[in-house]
């Protein structure tokens, strides 16, 4: 018996020793008993399947480096919600006092829940559905949703980078395309296109030049080539990104996670050079605090808070997976949020300082078209001339001056005012115009950068950052569904990627399903997956020891903030937004914007019966692996790995599956000598030697220990052990 082992030292030691079969195992040496007499699980070697095993375990794909990790997660997170959704609440719930409780909500919701998905997945290094396997068999259903989700919103989202290219490409002529509306010929007579008359060039090449959009959901219209073909190179965009994995996606995010940084600050230097444009930005940070005690306030940021940082998706936890166990999920965790959240106050100073100088220019529009209805009335004697303030000169009429006379007008005519159709033309009222989304992209911005000089210049600097912004949130999104399948199905991910990027048609009435799907298909099922996410760590799988094992895994212990927020405040806060989401479903009837060709403007309708159908199959299955695993795990009608161990050793080392093994089970603890060579991880367990013990390294470094080359027989005392 070699001199060193723990028996042999027991015989020479007054000192109590407390080990057991854990502590022997976990640092003996190990060799190959898969291809000896002795195979623990009974399968004849596979020299072909035990190299692939082998490769999985060890030579998992890495990141180049912890900056392309983090532009990876930033370019993941930052998407185009943070352009075009944030301002747009920004701007509806009173301005700078909205930033007030998104702040608070990210401190206490965003940040520990995006820390609790960075280090799950960097702990396990598994994608989510393995991840969830591992913490809760019976909630493994969370992996699924995920993947599921990540489908849909990939859908939808891939259909927005198409718009972007469209909008992109025709950005290369001068003037811009939409700058003006069309002439077209009516007889002998050429007249201006009578949607776009009633309208305005943007809006009009918006809806009928891009989208050619349909008046109803019901009416498809047929099929859009143009669009098709935009998708077609979104779809082979985000392929080329993924086809080698991380490894070429990661090179990727260099470009698309920077650029639209360099952008972003090119447009708020020329932003802020624009007339009228502090006047939007003064708008921005006057705080409306009424508006800071409005429930709704609340519940939008804490659903805006949620979808910024991605959560409940895959991608974070697909992306974090990649890294070595040794790394600081914690700093990345604080410093992507603040990131993401400056990226927003950032984005929205830019918007509302081009917003102020569009506001400026459609008040002084305005202006001019009443001053001409006011000449009318002057000249028709409908209006006396006395009504005219003596200072007011037609010729150079301000904003102010016309203020001043439309009020005097009112007064005097108050019984007859409104037949005059004068309006107030404040510029207040021009800023409050709420736009939001696409709207606020494809029309609200291009009509402001008609105004530009060198519009064509920066038209394709604002497109070409929406598709960057757009890539490296796909990218993220798409990593959430080959990830886990990979890791899961041990499927080729050049034939998945293959698969997965399929082409939707683009009916002309698309964009009505779009709509539909970024409010309905990720909102509630995202909700409860990260509600459930929460709790399989927080109260399943333990706080307390989830808390010990990143301990172990960071080399210090993180902030015990996070163990009162992942075990009572996100779980609470989570509950009530989902509550809060479910009301304003049912308070509020599913509907959306219809554009109808004959009136040119928009107008609110209700889904039909049979969309109302796809929509609530929507919800419903990518909720359903939820249940559905729970249920099949839970009846035993599928096995989830309880109580069961497949050891398989292996030259130098030992390999286990032990995913699900109850508390009380002593074989779990069974490792390698390097924690990290197991396919899932488990917390290095430290046995207690007593003081005068040497080291479990010292012990186990005797090439012929417990497994070496001879075989211990059951009289053996260690083999009793």
């Amino acid at each position: 018996m070699p001199k060193n082992s723990k028996v042999t030292q027991r015989e020479h030691s007054s000192e109590h020793v407390t080990e057991s079969v854990a502590d022997l195992l976990a640092h003996e040496e190990p060799v190959d008993y898969k291809r000896s007499v002795l195979n623990v699980t009974g399968e004849a070697w596979d020299k072909q399947k035990d190299g692939e095993e082998e490769l999985d375990a060890e030579n998992r794909p890495a990141w180049n480096s912890k900056l392309q990790y983090i532009l990876a997660q930033i370019g993941y997170s930052v998407g185009l919600g943070n352009v075009w959704r944030f301002p747009y609440l920004c701007q509806k719930n009173g301005g700078g006092a909205y930033l007030v409780p998104y702040l608070v909500l990210l401190i206490i919701i965003g940040l520990p829940l995006f820390f609790l998905e960075l280090a799950v997945g960097q702990r396990i290094r598994r994608g989510s559905i393995g991840v969830w396997n591992y913490i809760c068999p019976r909630l493994g259903g969370i992996g699924y949703a995920s993947c599921l989700v990540c489908f849909f919103v990939g859908l939808y989202y891939n259909v927005i980078i198409g718009w972007s290219i469209f909008y992109f490409f025709k950005s290369f002529q001068y003037p811009l395309p939409w700058s003006e509306c069309p002439i077209v010929k009516n007889g002998s007579m050429a007249v201006v296109e009578t949607e776009c008359e009633r309208s305005s060039a943007t809006t009009y090449f918006w809806y009928r030049e891009a989208l050619d959009i349909s008046n109803s959901i019901s009416e498809s219209g047929g099929l859009n080539w143009k669009m098709t073909l935009c998708l077609l190179v979104a779809w082979s965009l985000v392929g080329l990104a993924m086809i080698k994995g991380i490894q070429s996606s990661g090179k990727v995010m260099y470009f698309s996670s920077l650029f639209p940084y360099v952008v972003l600050v090119c447009f708020l230097v020329r932003g802020l050079l624009l007339r009228g444009a502090v006047d939007g930005i003064m708008h921005m940070f006057t705080p409306k605090l009424d508006k800071m005690l409005d429930p709704q306030v609340w519940r939008e940021a804490a659903t805006q808070v949620f979808f910024a940082l991605g959560l409940g998706f895959g991608g974070v936890i697909a992306f974090s997976s990649y890294n070595k166990q040794d790394n600081n999920c914690q700093f990345d965790a604080t410093l992507v949020s603040f990131i993401n959240f400056f990226t927003s106050v950032l984005a929205t100073l830019v918007v509302f300082a081009v917003l102020g100088f569009k506001a400026n220019i459609m008040n002084e529009k305005c202006v001019v078209e009443n001053a001409e209805k006011i000449l009318g009335y002057l000249n028709s004697n409908v209006l006396s001339h006395d009504l005219i303030p003596p200072h007011v000169n037609f010729s150079h009429l301000t904003a102010k001056d016309y203020n001043e006379m439309y009020r005097v007008i009112m007064t005097v005519k108050e019984g007859h005012f409104k037949e005059l159709g004068l309006d107030a033309c404040l510029l207040e009222d021009e800023l409050d115009k709420s736009v939001q989304g696409t709207g606020l992209a494809f029309i609200a911005f291009t009509e402001a950068m008609t105004h530009f000089p060198a519009s064509p210049f920066w038209s394709v600097m604002f497109f070409l950052m929406l598709i960057n912004l757009g890539l490296g949130s796909m990218i993220g999104t798409m990593s959430g569904i080959t990830t886990p399948i990979i890791d899961t199905f041990k499927v080729r991910k050049e034939v998945f990627t293959g698969e997965v990027f399929c082409i939707l048609p683009r009916w002309r009435s698309g964009n009505y399903f779009v709509t539909m799907f970024d409010d309905y298909s990720a909102t509630l099922p995202l909700t409860v997956v990260v509600i459930l996410e929460n709790i399989a760590v927080a109260w399943i799988y333990g706080t307390k020891k989830f808390m010990q094992e990143l301990t172990e895994m960071l080399g210090f212990r993180p902030y015990q903030f996070y163990y009162y927020t992942w075990k009572y405040v996100s779980p609470i806060c989570m509950a009530v937004l989902m509550t809060a989401s479910i009301i304003q479903l049912g308070v509020s009837p599913p509907g959306y914007s219809a554009w109808i060709r004959e009136e040119a403007a928009e107008k609110f309708l209700f889904y039909p019966t049979w969309a109302m159908a796809i929509l609530i199959s929507l919800i419903i299955l990518a909720s359903l692996p939820l249940p559905l695993v729970f249920i099949l795990r839970q009846f035993h009608l599928v096995s989830d790995g309880s109580n069961t161990l497949s050891v398989t050793y292996k030259k130098g080392r030992m390999m286990k599956d032990i995913s699900n093994l109850e508390d009380n089970d002593e074989t779990r603890f069974i490792l390698s000598k390097v924690p990290s060579e197991t396919p899932s991880p488990m917390p290095t367990h430290r046995s207690y030697l007593g003081p005068g013990s040497n080291s479990p390294m010292e012990m186990s470094s005797a090439p012929n220990g417990r497994y070496g080359s001879g075989y211990l027989t059951a009289g053996t005392p260690e083999s009793e052990l």
